[in-house]
């Protein structure tokens, strides 16, 4: 009996796959900041940690060029990109208006069965805030403002959400690094959740908007921090 592999179209389908596949690995460390902005993307040694050749590495670059993630320039090489602090502040505010719209809309369209399903995403996630796990915390919580967004029943919104999303995912996942800030975030994830089981629209856009305003100050404020460099102990 044929192996799977040996299906017609099964190559054409892997080599397809594969630098996607790449793109979203490399997409993850880029938003867990193992690759961080301004980094040179080194072909030998990301093909040695993910076990791949450079031909599906630099398809994958391409994507995540596409997605705004990473600039590649002639002779040089491909790098992850840097955002001014325009950038974030102008992102982080059409995020918001999104965000909020995402949430009027599901409100008035979500199901009972989608509101348990994101208190459920909504405990699992403070649980992994307890055991400070950052990483996991982030996958969470990703997929919650994604049901969110889904929720609003709006095919137009979700593509212009997800665009801007994918670029967004390592500033929003840092402005978890401050202690104190990541408490306040999971605060006002569990007025979320009681807002959209109650549909009340006012309250979570309100709750939506300062989410983001809260996350964009925390990584200029990041930003700035880098910028400064260490300080002098003895100062």
């Amino acid at each position: 009996m044929p192996s799977q592999d040996a299906r017609p179209g099964a190559a054409e389908t892997d080599r397809a796959t594969l630098p996607a596949s790449v793109a979203a690995r490399l997409r993850e460390l880029i938003t867990e900041g193992e690759l961080k902005p301004g980094a040179r993307l080194n072909e030998r040694a990301l093909c040695e940690r993910l076990g791949v050749s450079r031909t599906p590495l630099r398809e994958a670059f391409r994507l995540l060029a596409a997605q705004g993630l990473v600039a590649i320039e002639p002779n040089r090489g491909a790098q992850v990109l840097a955002l001014s602090e325009d950038d974030v502040r102008e992102s982080f505010e059409l995020m918001s208006a999104l965000e909020a719209l995402s949430g009027e809309l599901a409100c008035r369209n979500i199901s009972d069965e989608e509101i348990v399903e994101i208190r459920a995403l909504t405990f699992e996630m403070l649980a992994c805030h307890a055991r400070r796990d950052l990483p996991a915390y982030y996958r969470l919580n990703r997929r919650i403002h994604d049901c969110i967004n889904l929720a609003a029943r709006n095919r137009l919104l979700t593509q212009t959400y997800q665009t801007l999303n994918i670029r967004m995912q390592h500033l929003r996942f840092r402005s978890n690094y401050d202690q104190q800030k990541w408490d306040r975030a999971c605060r006002d994830h569990a007025g979320m959740v009681e807002a959209l089981s109650a549909r009340d629209e006012a309250r979570l856009v309100a709750l939506l908007r300062t989410h983001l305003q809260h996350k964009c100050e925390a990584v200029l404020e990041a930003l700035r921090a880098d910028q400064q460099g260490p300080r002098n102990s003895a100062a």
